[in-house]
């Protein structure tokens, strides 16, 4: 039985390591090609035969009429931070509202609400154009916080389900203090609700960051300066750019990554915190 156990471990193990490796390898390859001395796509070498930081610094400070990613990189933070506080407001009062309040119509709306989530966002692509089209909001930021920000009260469950284990008996005793419904959210709830907070604005986060369909579909000018990092980094994979810009696009990707890593890095630690510690009245 014990041998039985520790060769069904070993497949496991195994198995995991095998997906680990195929998992890391392209993450390796591109951080690797972003320190190369050589500008294209060198498919013989896995490691490159020259090391150079020079990638970094022509992407960073040498910006030109292909690359020009502070810019991008500019415009996309721009809209990931306005998306991620707009989105996160929604998520987290539509989610109380859900979990905390009682009134007609409630379950309908979140039938409704989980009956729209299961079709694909892109399905939605040609109409959402043609109504920014018609109020002039194409080629916009502005539009497109709209868009990303928009339907994010309907990703409401996960928040939810967070709430739902929120004792009632909290927020009965601030309704008898005389707590309003928005003093209750505000002071007993949400600082009971940090991983859930850190979790909406994580997601929130990602979403515009690294986006692709709807910013190319909304941000089609042209003007490269209106463009998102996804989009400008896309435009370096053409064929008669990738023998100049391709280190300069791993470069490009490897930047893109360190903003969602200090953001985890920041708030991780709020995942270990009790939700309740202490915050019950004797």
């Amino acid at each position: 039985m014990r041998a039985k156990k520790t060769i069904t471990s070993i497949l496991i193990h195994a198995v995991l390591a095998i997906m680990a490796v195929v998992w890391l390898v392209p993450i390796v390859w591109l951080i690797v090609t972003s320190f190369s001395g050589f500008d294209g796509m060198n498919t013989s070498r896995f490691f490159p035969e020259t090391w150079s930081m020079r990638n970094y610094t022509r992407i960073l400070f040498q910006s030109d009429t292909v690359s020009q990613f502070p810019v991008w990189f500019k415009n996309t933070f721009i809209i990931a931070i306005f998306t991620c506080l707009i989105s996160t407001s929604f998520v987290l009062m539509v989610s109380y509202a859900m979990s905390c309040m009682r009134f007609k119509g409630r379950k309908a709306l979140m039938n409704a609400a989980v009956m729209l989530q299961l079709f694909p966002g892109f399905l939605s692509m040609i109409a959402i154009y043609f109504i920014l089209k018609a109020v002039n909001l194409t080629n916009s930021h502005f539009g497109m916080i709209l868009v990303y920000s928009g339907g994010a009260g309907l990703g409401y469950l996960v928040a939810k389900g967070f709430f739902d284990t929120i004792p009632t008996s909290l927020r009965e005793a601030a309704y008898l203090e005389g707590a309003s419904e928005a003093r209750t959210f505000f002071t007993i709830v949400l600082p009971l609700s940090r991983p859930i907070i850190v979790y909406t604005v994580i997601s929130s986060f990602l979403v515009p960051w690294t986006d692709f369909v709807f910013a190319k579909i909304i941000l089609n000018s042209g003007i490269s300066t209106d463009w998102t990092v996804a989009i400008g980094l896309y435009n370096m994979l053409q064929r008669q750019l990738l023998p100049n810009y391709f280190s300069r696009f791993c470069a490009g990707g490897v930047l893109v990554g360190i903003p969602i890593g200090i953001l985890f890095i920041i708030m991780q630690k709020f995942y270990v915190e009790g939700i309740t510690g202490g915050s019950v009245k004797g």
